[in-house]
């Protein structure tokens, strides 16, 4: 494995921004930099040895500072919403910043996402790490942080997420990485792309993205990827609010899952290129985002144009959404001096 680093730009405090290239022997990169600890290249072949950046993302490095599509970013310190802003943590009521009409998103507007993170290289990984102070965002407890990259020969991405805190909070971490299996420059959407997903049950959700409680049967839906369906063929359903959310934005439970066992979330594929992903995690659920809102909020990309909806689709490995408002979902709590510890794994291939 072969690790290249070098300084890509600099925030607007002065700061170095690192963008680190990881290549292994068939010449596959994963590339990545410390703004959001984000994935900012993924270049595989195709089917006919074709080499292709497959991630979505941004040309300069300082559009990495605040995107609101968080492309390919470490997010946290909870991924996803959370009700009208607040939590109650030991009996005790805190309010976090309504930045997503009346919710809270992804952590706030200076959450994990938007954060610089501190990187390092570590023999054949690139870790990052930051400590996230207390009432940072709304947050209680000191939180120490690393977001670890490994990446192999055999083309497989495992991103490890670990925190400890000295004070009872709540975690939940995610990657908001976007994939176009056309490649990122194609100007092609993801609307052929086929999903399958070890999850017969999806969170019913209201007209603002937040969960009811209760978890729908997927069978015989639009939400039913227990087989492979192609994203563009209901996405126009009125299920559970797709038409509402203008395509898929849905947490699924995963099948099985078991607390700190990796498992198989699904496989994602396009015909077209002969590409695949297939997706492992220790977390409970899989968002799916189709990339709904990326017209108009994205900087200038890589191939210096500018992403349509659905240019890109993330399927982000996390907890249950708004977790800390329904008691049966599992908890995302994490307890002082407790370790927090998850994993992703993106395993490419083609067929």
């Amino acid at each position: 494995m072969e690790i290249l680093q070098h300084i890509w730009g600099s925030t607007p405090e002065g700061e170095g921004i690192i963008l680190y290239t990881m290549r292994n022997s068939h010449g596959s990169e994963l590339q990545l930099c410390n703004i959001g600890a984000s994935i900012v290249g993924v270049k595989f072949r195709d089917r006919n040895g074709n080499i292709d950046d497959i991630a979505l993302g941004y040309q300069d490095a300082t559009s990495y500072i605040g995107d609101g599509a968080a492309s390919g970013k470490s997010v946290g310190r909870v991924a996803g919403r959370i009700a009208r802003g607040q939590m109650v943590i030991d009996g005790e009521e805190y309010r976090l910043e309504v930045n997503n009409g009346p919710n809270h998103l992804h952590g706030g507007s200076k959450g994990f996402a938007n954060c610089y993170w501190e990187g390092r290289v570590e023999t054949n990984r690139v870790v990052f790490s930051r400590i996230s102070e207390d009432m940072e965002q709304g947050y209680p407890g000191e939180l120490i942080v690393e977001a670890v990259y490994d990446f192999d020969d055999d083309d497989q991405i495992v991103i490890t997420y670990l925190a400890k805190s000295n004070k009872r909070t709540v975690v939940n971490l995610t990657n908001h990485l976007y994939w176009n299996l056309h490649g990122e420059g194609s100007e092609k959407s993801i609307l052929d792309h086929e999903l399958k997903l070890n999850c017969s049950q999806v969170l019913e959700m209201d007209t603002v993205q937040i969960p009811t409680g209760k978890l729908l049967d997927v069978k015989s839906t639009a939400l039913d990827f227990t087989d492979w369906r192609r994203f563009g063929d209901e996405i126009d359903s009125e299920f559970n609010n797709i038409r509402t959310y203008r395509g898929y934005d849905h947490c699924f439970a995963v099948d099985g899952w078991q607390r700190n066992i990796l498992g198989e979330v699904g496989e994602l594929r396009c015909e077209a290129t002969g590409r695949k992903i297939s997706i492992l995690s220790s977390q409970p659920a899989a968002v799916l985002y189709t990339g709904n809102w990326l017209a108009g909020g994205c900087p200038i990309t890589k191939s210096g144009k500018r992403y349509d909806d659905y240019a890109g689709v993330a399927i982000e490995c996390q907890g249950f959404s708004d977790a800390v408002h329904h008691p049966h979902f599992p908890s995302i709590e994490l307890e002082a001096g407790e370790l927090y510890c998850q994993k992703i794994v993106f395993k490419l291939d083609t067929f």
